[in-house]
């Protein structure tokens, strides 16, 4: 009878203790292997009737510690150079600064810019000029324009001519001021000044001449009335006499006052001591 047809992967009953036999170890292996791991496993005596004989063998020491690393010796930090700033601790992040450092941190304004060159005079240069200097030569020593303001310098000698010329001839009918200016290092120390305007022309000018300590000047209140009280100033500040005045005496200061106060050799703080000590009954006006 033909062998019968067993099916694909069944195995006969003959087979099955041979399989059996070859699990057994390999269960036994899995049995093992699921122990810890580093222990070795336990050997079971072949006769266990047999007494225990003791065993040699040292037991297993437990799993050694990591040694601990020994600190690590920071280095000495370095050593400042004498007179050397010291290095500011850092803020803390969110700490407040203080004023001054929120002041350094705010930017910086930019720097100012250069100071412009000081205006210089220009040529004056006008109909009216070319007149006085066809009367005059070289008696008109500058004609300027300054700060969009017209000047002319005449010599003392001819001063009084040019007023009454400019008066008589060119309409300026109105004495504005007389003033003085002291150069004490310069040979001629003073400039006088007459300040005139035109009302028909609606134009202001200025005359200046120069004069020594002591040298007198002839006096403009025949030609305008309100110079009189202008060249009283000028008396009482400067000290300087105006030829054909009818009343020049002091009018700021007392009669009896020392000295001339807009005068550069005259200080600040310096008085007429006796005057003070006669009128006040005191050592000192300061």
């Amino acid at each position: 009878m033909p062998d019968e047809i067993k099916p694909l992967g069944a195995s006969s009953p003959a087979e099955k203790p041979a399989e059996e036999k070859k699990a057994a170890p390999a269960m036994a292996s899995t049995s093992s292997a699921a122990e810890l791991p580093g222990t070795p496993p336990e050997q079971k005596p072949a006769n266990p009737d047999a007494p225990k004989q003791p065993t040699t063998e040292k037991p297993v020491a437990a799993a050694e510690k990591p040694a601990v690393a020994a600190p690590v010796a920071k280095p000495d930090a370095p050593t400042a150079a004498p007179g050397a700033p010291k290095p500011v601790a850092p803020t803390p992040a969110g700490a407040a600064k203080p004023p001054a450092a929120a002041a350094g941190a705010a930017a910086k304004p930019p720097a100012a810019p250069p100071r412009p060159p000081a205006p210089k005079p220009d040529p004056w240069e006008s109909p009216l000029i070319e007149k006085l200097r066809k009367a005059y030569g070289s008696g008109l020593r500058e004609a300027s324009t300054y700060m969009k303001q017209n000047y002319m310098v005449v010599d003392k000698s001819i001063a009084s001519d040019v007023l009454r010329d400019l008066r008589d001839h060119e309409q300026f009918d109105y004495c504005v001021d007389v003033t003085a200016v002291h150069y004490p290092k310069r040979d001629e120390q003073f400039d006088i000044v007459w300040i005139l305007y035109s009302f028909a022309r609606n134009e202001r000018i200025r005359v200046k001449t120069q004069i020594k300590e002591g040298e007198p000047v002839p006096s403009a209140v025949p030609l305008w009335p309100t110079a009189n009280w202008l060249e009283r100033e000028v008396f009482d500040m400067f000290g300087i006499h105006f030829t054909g005045h009818p009343d020049l005496r002091r009018i700021l200061m007392p009669d009896d006052w020392k000295g001339h106060p807009l005068r550069k050799d005259y200080g600040l703080m310096q008085q007429d001591q006796e005057w003070v000590k006669i009128n006040l009954g005191i050592e000192s006006g300061q």
